[in-house]
């Protein structure tokens, strides 16, 4: 499968990236030009399955090595850009959801070659992105499905731990105590729809239990005291882990939410402050693999990485906490500013290494 069948499917993702990141300015109250579609409405979804999803799809599909694997990764991507275009939501969900299924069919056949507890986990993480997908599609709206679309993030990005980090995580025990979490997690996200008013509690609690394996037995933490590429890895890793134990507190604390400040700071801290992390600290490792371009470390990539993580401290920490509405847009505009710095970081950094090799 060659690269130039791949960089379409990325553009396609990044397109999709920009979009949400425009629907969030909106949803900021930014004085930008409003499109006549109401992008904002789909903001989640188009950042989660359409960004994230396509990214993950893609990532999978190059471990495949088959060209039959990019339909997949294609779906999720196009269905994010048919939502933000105005397109009919009918078939920019549909086309989501057929990303999911795709993603189901790559790990089938990635099954077929050696099982494991770690596929297990990202098997559960698509499953989850094609439940919240058909959930969607019959009319939930997006805060009732969050749930799901927290499974497929948490499930894929554990189990890829597990997979990448097979030196800090070995043993029967680990192995059996991360099948028990991953179990509670989807029974958590199934007793949100069917007993509203412990689900949430559950839910939460799940997600601090697998946190917590994570945080023990993640090799980051012993990476963190080293230097370069691994300490800025384990950095946002263990940052991201934060996080998710902060979500995990507010869901275990406060049960089932759907709008509101609580909703917002719920929201962002699983998918702002732990899945953005984990995109953050993969991306020298995942992009080169499925661009066959370098991307040397730098510790310029520590800026947005901060900046990301300092920004979010401020929007949940004070702003969705006293109401300070100012101060909250401001931190908003800033969680932008670094998901576009470190993309323009990744740009760089790619086009420098590429003309160093070149000339070489």
């Amino acid at each position: 499968m060659g690269v130039g069948l791949r960089v379409p499917v990325l553009v396609g993702a990044a397109l999709t990236l920009l979009g949400g990141l425009y629907a969030a300015l909106l949803l900021s109250g930014a004085g930008v030009p409003a499109p006549s579609a109401p992008v904002e409405e789909v903001h989640g979804p188009v950042m989660v399955l359409g960004f994230v999803g396509s990214l993950v799809a893609l990532e999978r599909a190059v471990a495949l090595g088959r060209r039959i694997a990019l339909p997949a990764p294609g779906c999720s991507a196009a269905g994010g850009l048919v939502l933000l275009g105005g397109g009919p939501w009918f078939v920019g969900k549909l086309l989501l959801v057929l990303g999911g299924v795709g993603l189901l069919g790559i790990y089938r056949e990635l099954w077929k070659r050696g099982g494991s507890v770690a596929l297990l986990a990202q098997v559960v993480g698509a499953f989850a992105w094609c439940a919240a997908g058909l959930l969607w599609v019959a009319g939930f709206l997006v805060p009732e499905v969050v749930p799901w679309l927290v499974v497929f993030v948490v499930a894929t990005i554990a189990g890829e731990r597990l997979e990448l980090a097979r030196v800090g995580m070995r043993g029967v025990g680990v192995e059996r105590w991360f099948l028990g979490v991953l179990c509670g997690l989807v029974v958590g996200a199934l007793a949100v729809h069917l007993w509203p008013s412990v689900g949430g509690h559950l839910f939460g609690f799940a997600l601090l239990a697998l946190t917590g394996w994570l945080v023990v037995f993640d090799v980051a933490r012993r990476t963190v005291r080293g230097s370069g590429l691994p300490r800025y890895v384990a950095a946002g890793l263990l940052a991201g882990y934060g996080w998710l134990a902060v979500a995990g507190v507010l869901w275990a604390g406060g049960g089932v939410v759907l709008d509101g400040d609580r909703y917002d700071a719920v929201l962002h801290s699983v998918f702002l402050g732990f899945t953005m992390s984990m995109v953050f600290a993969h991306a020298p490792v995942i992009l080169p693999a499925v661009l066959r371009r370098p991307l040397p470390y730098h510790r310029a990539l520590y800026a947005p990485l901060a900046l990301l993580h300092l920004s979010l401290l401020v929007r949940v920490g004070i702003g969705d906490t006293t109401g300070f509405e100012d101060l909250w847009r401001w931190a908003c505009y800033a969680n932008i500013v670094a998901v576009l710095g470190f993309l323009g970081c990744v740009a760089a950094l790619s086009t420098t290494a590429g003309r160093k090799r070149g000339t070489a």
